[in-house]
């Protein structure tokens, strides 16, 4: 990995440990995960804009809408 030896990695994680301390450990790794999903998200985002443009194709409505105009469609019952 990286071209590092274990024993180098080993070095590199005490120098974390001791630069952060233990207990910062946890909320830096959880921010930094936050961190890769939403840039991972928002990659996604921006490539499927990008295909959209490209084909021409619209996204498709979403499921709230789509209720709405197949409730709009269908004539009332008025029987009372």
């Amino acid at each position: 990995m990286f071209g590092l030896s274990p024993w180098e990695l080993l070095l590199v994680f005490l120098a974390i440990l001791l630069l952060f301390g233990a207990k910062r450990l946890p909320e830096i790794g959880s921010s930094l995960g936050r961190g890769i999903r939403e840039f991972k998200g928002s990659i996604k985002e921006v490539e499927g804009d990008v295909r959209a443009e490209i084909t021409g194709d619209t996204a498709p409505p979403s499921a709230a809408s789509a209720t709405q105009e197949t409730a709009q469609a269908r004539p009332a019952n008025s029987e009372n």
